[in-house]
């Protein structure tokens, strides 16, 4: 296995080319680094140099130690770059959904992986700052990341899963520290969990409230107030924004029909999924799939 990194540009997008789980590495960046988007979760970490990240956020001035998580799907890019060196982690969402599943359940890693880039209008991107000591020891983690890059993989998957757990779980600590939608005191109720996944797993299904409430034995109310505190959003806004997701993947990894798509995560009409759709993304699901699209793949 060579040191080259496992990501492929296909216009705008970037995916894994050879089944690789996790990766980090550092990218320097000049001027400007045009808007992409990804097919994986991916953290970015200043390292040093400035620039500005340009997303659905808005447009942030970076400094050294800052970190910003993405959601598969989510749009970005920066500007105005001057030596503006990123340590980049990129991991799959096989491993996110097979291997670090358990984290879930985690108070500080839930919110970093799950629920904290869906909170409130984050749309999938989750920012923090790292002081010194963490930025340190996350730089740590990074490296052994990145050197395992040359060492076979079937040997070394757990390598991976463990050294990609550690630096999680320092940026997680900081961000339970720092942000103030994140509960750290208690982990996320089971009964969210549950919905979580009964949601995930049957998206086309017309799900309402009132049955995901029935489904778990509890009062619609109560169900409403669990998932607001673990999450910042009622079960349904949930759901909407891991349709979207859904619907952005299959956007870019298929070419099935853009009705045939709204249908298949759960939203029959046309007009209220391309209205759900810009509201995340802040563009069309056409003009999406057009500027993203992997359809030109060589």
């Amino acid at each position: 296995m060579t040191d080259d990194p496992p990501v492929e540009n296909t216009r705008t997008l970037l995916h894994f080319i050879d089944g690789s789980l996790a990766y980090a590495g550092h990218y320097l960046h000049e001027g400007l680094h045009p808007v992409h988007t990804h097919s994986f979760v991916e953290i970015a970490v200043v390292m040093s140099g400035s620039g500005v990240h340009h997303s659905l956020a808005g447009r942030r001035q970076l400094r050294v130690g800052d970190a910003m998580l993405l959601r598969p799907g989510v749009w970005h890019g920066y500007e105005d770059c001057d030596h503006l060196d990123l340590y980049n982690c990129c991991f799959s969402t096989e491993l996110l959904r097979r291997e670090l599943s358990w984290t879930r359940q985690d108070p500080q890693l839930g919110h970093l992986l799950w629920t904290g880039p869906y909170a409130g209008q984050r749309r999938g991107i989750l920012t923090t700052h790292l002081p010194g000591d963490a930025l340190t020891a996350c730089l740590e983690h990074l490296d052994g990341l990145q050197k395992l890059r040359t060492q076979p993989a079937p040997d070394h998957r757990g390598d991976v899963v463990g050294r990609l757990t550690l630096f999680l779980s320092i940026l997680a600590r900081v961000v339970a520290a720092t942000d103030a939608r994140s509960d750290a005191a208690a982990g996320t109720h089971a009964a969210v969990l549950d919905a979580m996944h009964m949601m995930e797993d049957r998206p086309a299904h017309q799900w309402t409230l009132t049955e995901l409430a029935a489904e778990l034995h509890l009062a619609p109310g109560y169900l409403v107030r669990l998932f607001k505190a673990a999450t910042g959003l009622p079960p349904m806004a949930y759901l909407s924004r891991f349709r979207v997701e859904l619907a952005a993947a299959r956007l870019l990894h298929t070419d099935q029909p853009i009705n045939r798509i709204g249908e298949s995560v759960g939203w029959p009409d046309q007009n209220y999924f391309a209205r759900r759709f810009k509201s995340h993304y802040g563009l069309t699901a056409s003009t999406y799939r057009t500027r993203f699209t992997q359809a030109h793949k060589s």
